[in-house]
């Protein structure tokens, strides 16, 4: 057991979430400067920095979304977590490409979008252990019960001295 009748596990994944999301909400503040700035001022907004800040903020709700307990038993969690990945490294990949090799000669702006491209590969990492973490959760904390009926229990039965496995 744990703190307060919570598990071991659920203490972790709460932690993991907690950091995604601080990670999440990072990224909407760095992108959102230039937003903001090219709003202020008239300008033509980039689909890529309008792509940044929706990825952030699915992921900051899902973040937050993921610290109801129950929510972690259905698969549809570990697909998500996924999805959430892969739209993490098409960030990193977008921005990287644009400024990883930029040299910012003092431009503070550029500096700035050189972290978050750090910053995004985090979360992409953060994503990815999530997605493998949740996928193990999932396999074993998954209902094991026959299909059609649901009252046969499946798997290894205990009461039983063969190896085999009985339905």
């Amino acid at each position: 057991m744990g703190i307060l009748g919570m598990t071991a596990s659920y203490l972790l994944f709460s932690a993991l979430h907690f950091v995604q999301f601080v990670l999440a909400i990072t990224v909407c503040g760095l992108y959102g400067v230039d937003l903001q700035r090219a709003r202020s001022q008239g300008k033509y907004i980039d689909g890529k920095w309008v792509y940044a800040e929706v990825v952030g903020g699915l992921a900051a709700l899902t973040a937050i979304l993921y610290l109801v307990p129950s929510i972690l038993r259905f698969a549809g969690v570990t697909i998500w977590t996924f999805v959430l990945f892969v739209l993490w490294i098409a960030l990193f990949g977008l921005f990287g490409n644009m400024y990883i090799h930029e040299d910012p000669e003092g431009n503070s702006d550029i500096q700035r979008m050189k972290n978050a491209v750090w910053v995004d590969l985090a979360n992409a990492l953060l994503w990815f252990i999530g997605f493998i973490a949740s996928a193990a959760y999932w396999w074993t904390h998954r209902e094991k019960r026959s299909r059609f009926t649901g009252r046969a229990h499946l798997g290894r039965n205990p009461s039983t001295r063969s190896t085999g496995w009985t339905a």
